[in-house]
């Protein structure tokens, strides 16, 4: 692993990409950011040494490199999930490479299914806390000292620096934002009646299937970690409804302005 990250980062070096202010995980809600970036270097997934290709539909793949404002942004276009058959550490190689490239600060965006009763379609949550039931570890196996400790610490899984100075973004815009515990299950199935109640119990206000395995293998190489969501369906008993994938792409397509302008005002500050 530490050899391919290596190759992959002197591929992006040579490439022209160097020392980012902020990584950013593109995932559902926050697809339109790209929009508000001064592109300067656009690589397709297939084209980068080591890297996996996305495969689900909705999400693009290509490593965005630019500006917003005064700060510098390395922005994957397209995650890769478990689901999709990729290895935990396929999962979340291109964190461990932002990181050699002088990432020090990561935004990841997702959808979700709210379980927290004052939550309805389209709000927006920040990231305070994940539970990670997924069934595999990132850092399952034998531990790589060069990328970090073997026992990693993560009572600050979700930079409360980071979080307060969203708050501060957020009574600037006027915009309205939920704080909340993200609970990430494997998918790719939406859950049950059952399990969203399952959630709601363990203590969660969200859950979704990514996000989780990235902010692990983040603060495993001591990245500070931002975390945004979308509520895209709702998972609250006597409320929960029929859901598609389909479904979930329309809501977080209607947030994503939002959610847009939230994070370019927060890189920008």
């Amino acid at each position: 692993m530490w050899n391919k990250v290596q190759e992959t980062v002197n591929f992006l070096k040579n490439k022209g990409i160097k020392a980012p202010d902020f990584g950013v995980i593109l995932g559902t809600g926050l697809g339109n950011l790209v929009d508000k970036i001064d592109i300067r270097i656009a690589i397709p997934y297939e084209e980068i040494l080591n890297f996996p290709v996305s495969t689900v539909e909705g999400h693009s793949g290509e490593l965005i490199y630019g500006k917003i404002g005064d700060k510098t942004i390395i922005a994957m276009r397209g995650r890769f999930h478990y689901y999709e058959g990729w290895t935990m550490q396929e999962t979340v190689f291109p964190v461990r490479v932002m990181k050699y490239l002088g990432v020090e600060k990561l935004i990841v965006s997702n959808a979700s299914g709210g379980v927290n009763p004052n939550f309805k379609v389209g709000d927006i949550m920040v990231i305070t806390d994940h539970i990670n039931m997924m069934p595999e570890h990132p850092l399952n196996g034998k531990n790589d000292e060069r990328f970090g400790p073997r026992f990693v610490d993560m009572h600050e899984a979700y930079s409360k620096a980071m979080i307060s100075k969203m708050d501060i973004v957020a009574k600037k815009l006027d915009i309205k934002i939920h704080k909340g515990i993200y609970l990430a299950l494997q998918g790719p199935t939406f859950e049950t009646p059952a399990e969203y109640k399952m959630v709601k119990i363990l203590g969660a206000d969200t859950v979704g299937m990514s996000t989780v395995p990235e902010v692990i293998v983040a603060k495993h190489m001591g990245m500070e970690c931002f975390g945004i969501s979308v509520i895209t369906d709702l998972g609250i008993e006597g409320l929960v409804e029929e859901v598609s994938h389909e479904e979930v792409q329309k809501v977080a397509k209607i947030s994503e302005k939002v959610v847009g302008k939230l994070v370019e005002e927060f890189v920008k500050l």
